[in-house]
């Protein structure tokens, strides 16, 4: 097993050191790639699902089978119930496989988790329509997001561990010359897990926010439990149902990987969080709920919660390319990512372009239009803007208001000829005053685009850091041409710990980010303390404890 995938540990190793592009997991979902038949089967498996117990977990006889997930396409519920247990049932059978578990080699681990990760390739399209009909995101995404650009990130944390356990030697001779003689000691080492972990996941990117953290704590010798969204479970349980068949085929226990899900009237989360037994925990979610979690005593802990995302217009070369990119950057899945910008900071002077200066008013105007080009064009929009998750996300939209301030594009429908009863929503634009600073301060998860006139392009970088440093922030983008201002902003929003995307206007966007090379989060700001992957995401979940004896 470890021979079988070793090039791929070995490439990706590499990757994570060259940060240069780097896939295992091909991102087109081409019958040429994936068989001429994947999709259908994939949708065929989907629709076995739905309406019947999900049976793939290897978990035992569970206490009830519990389920509330619905469509944002058909606004209709799936009917798949998954197996519940209580905390204290998981936890048992996770301690119970600690020990087994802890005792193999790191190089094994991360041979074995990569195989499961073969398992989750032959179910993309699986995933995909699992991802689809739970968070609302359009089929391309959904297959992208939730199987290679999720397995690549899973490799990424895999190869991460796999190369800190065994950065250091398991053995070696210690000689310290003393004059005649030398003092010689026999010493070894070993990397010694935390303990069990568990890992909350989210209603939007049910596998690519939680594989990081899942795969990290496995592959660094900690049992880990599996608690996702309730209304987004199925994408992750098919994972954690093939990673279980892989320990179960070698002769591990399944209860190595759990899976674990609220049942409507037991909400589990706090309950397993605070059981002295989990010593990790990795959350993506709300600030508030994110911050419980840090506070708890005794647990070390991976966080990504909410931010306000920023973009900063100072000067370009084309106005239109600039608009069409940011149009698309805020209309992506509804703007229900949390790298989508949400705040545009322009001078009142407008945009310098190329040797003219657009006034303000019309570059507000061609960010409207891009928007409204998009959200009407019935080829391109159902695929770019999927559905709205959750209601109260798509209600949002429609009551936002501000006082003292103007809306510039009212909210409005996106059509979807394949699904007629698709919770869908445009996006909204505000001007808001830039000294109401309270009112562009929070994050308005969803399709909303708040622009705020400043004095300056200073004013708009400080405003930005500012916003960042205080209340988090996961993206910037900018455009400038001028050197020094491009300095400045590099230099104020490297201090507010968040990466910045510069003069984006073709095929990249600021929402999205590259496996090996691009570090999710900094952990620099409040919008989470953690960043995947970079060695700290790795190497506190397991400690170096020596031996030695005289040789």
């Amino acid at each position: 097993m470890i021979d079988k995938h070793q090039a791929t540990l070995d490439a990706a190793v590499q990757a994570l050191h060259g940060r240069t592009f780097f896939a295992a997991f091909p991102e087109n979902p081409s019958p040429e790639i994936y068989g001429a038949d994947a999709d259908a089967q994939g949708r065929a498996a989907f629709a076995a699902m739905r309406d019947k117990q999900f049976t793939e977990l290897l978990q035992g006889e569970p206490q009830a089978w519990v389920g509330q997930e619905e469509s944002p396409y058909e606004q209709q519920p799936l009917g798949i119930k998954y197996p519940f247990y209580e905390p204290d049932a998981l936890i048992a059978n996770a301690q119970s496989a600690f020990a087994e578990w802890r005792r193999q080699k790191p190089a094994l681990r991360a041979a074995l988790l990569t195989e499961a990760l073969e398992g989750v390739k032959s179910r993309f399209f699986d995933i995909a329509y699992a991802t689809m009909h739970t968070t609302g995101q359009a089929f391309l995404m959904s297959f992208q997001a939730s199987g290679p650009h999720a397995a690549d990130r899973a490799l990424e944390a895999i190869a991460a561990g796999y190369e800190e356990q065994t950065r250091f030697p398991e053995e070696t001779r210690w000689e310290k010359p003393m004059g005649k003689y030398n003092l010689a000691l026999n010493k070894t080492w070993r990397a010694v897990p935390k303990g069990l972990a568990l890992v909350i996941g989210c209603s939007t990117f049910p596998t690519w926010n939680t594989v990081p953290g899942m795969f990290a704590s496995l592959v660094t010798g900690n049992p880990t439990i599996i608690k996702p969204h309730p209304k987004a479970v199925l994408p992750i349980a098919i994972v954690v149902a093939e990673v279980q068949k892989v320990l179960a085929e070698h002769g591990l226990s399944p209860y190595i990987c759990q899976l674990a899900v609220d049942a409507d009237d037991r909400l589990i989360t706090k309950d397993l969080a605070e059981n002295p037994a989990i010593k990790l925990i990795d959350y993506t979610g709300s600030s508030q709920f994110g911050e419980y979690i840090e506070g708890l005593k005794g647990k070390t802990v991976f966080t990504e919660k909410t931010g306000v995302n920023s973009i900063i217009l100072d000067s370009c070369d084309d106005l239109d390319k600039v608009a069409q990119n940011l149009a698309f950057s805020v209309s992506l899945y509804s703007g229900q990512m949390c790298t989508a910008p949400q705040n545009f900071f322009i001078p009142e002077s407008g945009v310098k372009v190329g040797d003219t200066q657009v006034p303000y008013e019309e570059v507000v105007q061609k960010l409207a239009a891009a928007v409204t080009g998009l959200a009407t064009n019935p080829k391109a929009a159902p695929h770019v803007f999927g559905a709205i998750q959750n209601p109260a996300t798509h209600d949002r939209v429609k009551q936002l208001a501000f006082d003292g301030g103007r809306s510039i594009l009212a909210h409005g429908t996106v059509d979807n000829p394949m699904f007629q009863n698709a919770r869908t929503c445009s996006p909204s634009i505000h001007e808001v005053d830039a000294s109401r600073v309270e009112q562009f301060s929070q994050e308005l998860f969803g399709p909303i685009m708040l622009v705020i006139k400043t004095k300056d392009t200073n004013e708009s970088i400080r405003l930005a850091a500012q916003l960042a440093s205080e209340h988090g922030a996961i993206s910037c983008g900018a455009y400038t041409t001028d050197p020094e201002v491009k300095e400045h902003i590099m230099d104020e929003m490297s201090m507010a710990g968040t990466p910045v995307s510069f003069n984006l206007t073709g095929g990249i966007y600021v929402n999205q980010n590259a496996g090996f090379s691009d570090f999710h989060v900094t952990g620099g700001n409040p919008a989470g303390n953690a960043s995947f992957t970079n060695p700290e995401f790795v190497v506190k979940r397991f400690t170096w404890v020596g031996f030695r004896e005289p040789a």
